[in-house]
């Protein structure tokens, strides 16, 4: 029989073993993106963002063919990043271009979380990419989105048989918190999902305006 410990498992994201990878979230992709609304597109890719850069994530931006024809990225990303450095390339598998690949060396991690447009192309091209060189790699699938649903959950589907774990945006979230207790991230936490998390962030404010409740006990 198994011993069961109050231990987290090995397979989960922490803040520091893993780096987050944007893909892509500009305003040509985004025009032919139909497997989620756009509206909630933004809001899933600011609440990561958010999340990454509270956590100190290490995070790398890319977009392709940016002046010429993708144009820029969401401004939900630049607002949380606005001096990051961002790798515009021509190579619609970002892996393949040097600069990208020179960036996850130096962040050094052999975790990897991907997010962008399209899911089925700018997605699965890096995401298997990653796993045939022994990376882990997450997907946030509800921080992407395909010209169609079909698309989108062929991807999805291609990259979990790859190897891939699928996760949403909440998800990735409160993984990085993982206790409530943690209270110099608490704040953080709660107003990341206040301002983005749905209903779920409904629910936080109203605990909070109507009881000064709080997750674990007051912090």
């Amino acid at each position: 029989m198994p011993n069961a410990l109050p231990v987290p498992g090995k397979s989960l994201l922490s803040p520091d073993n893993h780096a987050l990878i944007l893909v892509d979230h500009q305003s040509q992709m985004a025009f032919a993106t139909h497997s989620i609304d756009l509206a909630t597109l933004r809001n899933n890719t600011a609440l990561i963002c958010k999340a990454a850069a509270g956590f100190r994530v290490p995070t790398l931006l890319t977009t392709v063919a940016e002046k010429s024809f993708s144009g820029p990225l969401f401004p939900e990303i630049k607002e949380v990043f606005p001096e990051a450095k961002v790798v515009d390339r021509t190579t619609m598998n970002c892996w393949e271009d040097p600069q990208v690949t020179t960036q996850l060396n130096r962040f050094d991690k052999d975790r990897l979380t991907f997010a962008g447009l399209w899911t089925g192309v700018c997605i699965v091209g890096p995401v298997i990419s990653a796993i045939e060189q022994g990376f882990k790699v997450h997907v946030i699938t509800d921080a992407s989105g395909d010209v169609s649903t079909e698309a989108h959950e062929r991807a999805v589907q291609r990259m979990v048989q790859a190897g891939a774990v699928p996760m949403t945006s909440i998800q990735y979230l409160l993984e990085l918190q993982r206790d409530w207790a943690r209270t110099a991230t608490y704040a953080m936490t709660t107003g990341i999902a206040m301002a983005h998390g749905g209903s779920y962030g409904i629910g936080i404010n109203y605990a909070k305006t109507m009881f000064n409740a709080s997750e674990g006990g007051n912090h």
